[in-house]
């Protein structure tokens, strides 16, 4: 995603977020949906940006509010709206 490739980044996330192979209370899974969320903004697919990030949300919906990656994942997520 660094260098601009959503649409690659895009595929990898979604191989791990849609894999059954994966413990779905892996931390890896779940933040390969926010990984999925951030390639769709970058390739500007504000639809599919938004199912992701609320995939990550509702996956992390009772999680500690105080996390990093959580309140920067709700203010991301926000801005679509």
């Amino acid at each position: 995603m660094q260098v601009g490739k959503g649409m690659e980044a895009a595929t990898e996330f979604g191989r791990i977020s849609g894999s059954r192979g994966y413990d779905p209370l892996n931390p890896v899974r779940s933040l390969a949906y926010l990984g999925l969320a951030r390639a769709y903004v970058l390739q500007g697919d504000t639809a599919k940006a938004k199912a992701a990030y609320q995939d990550f949300l509702t996956l992390w919906k009772d999680a500690d509010p105080n996390i990093p990656v959580f309140i920067t994942a709700k203010a991301e997520y926000a801005k679509l709206r």
